[in-house]
């Protein structure tokens, strides 16, 4: 009888975890393919290699199915995926790098000479502000209907996420975009 128990309660278990739409981001699986596409400079040498670890993308895809892809979907964070704490360098527009250090909620960035600012996610809120020089400023929050809200520093502005919305921003704030075609 505790067998039949056991059996019911494992489908259950199976069944809740497969049917609650937690379609997530399999970084596992996603972490160990790309490792294996980079392994060596051979893409032959990459093909025996995953032949010979196959059994580990199996394991990989079950753990993200059943565990992973659950826990990012009821908590909005996979535990794989993070990347809090790395800095990767970018080349900015003005032809100079920029370290970028991914946080927990946001990003820090180092210019050139030194300057710090940092781009912090409000998730209460649901809104990023930028913090430089110990001042906090709210950049934008999103609103319910699928719009910002820009801040501007004198005044706020509703505008859609697109490029009519980014054409508004621009108009308020000085800055012209000019499309040319044929």
């Amino acid at each position: 009888m505790k067998a039949r128990h056991l059996s019911v309660a494992i489908i259950l278990i199976a069944a809740a975890s497969l049917t609650s739409s937690c379609v997530g981001s399999f970084s596992l699986f996603n972490k160990l393919a790309s490792w294996n596409k980079g392994a060596t400079k051979s893409k032959f040498l990459n093909e025996i290699i995953f032949i010979v670890i196959s059994p580990a993308y199996a394991v990989c895809s079950v753990a993200d199915v059943l565990v992973l892809n659950s826990i990012e979907f009821w908590t909005g964070d996979n535990p794989v995926a993070s990347k809090v704490g790395k800095t990767t360098n970018v080349l900015g527009e003005d032809g100079n790098y920029y370290a970028v250090k991914t946080l927990k909620n946001g990003y820090e960035i180092t210019a050139p000479n030194g300057e710090v600012t940092t781009f912090i996610y409000n998730k209460k809120q649901d809104s990023w502000s930028q913090v430089q020089n110990g001042v906090t400023t709210e950049i934008f929050r999103f609103n319910e209907n699928g719009t910002i809200k820009v801040n501007l520093g004198d005044r706020t502005m509703d505008v859609t996420v697109d490029e009519i919305g980014l054409n508004e921003v621009a108009a308020a704030t000085g800055h012209s975009y000019f499309y040319a075609s044929r």
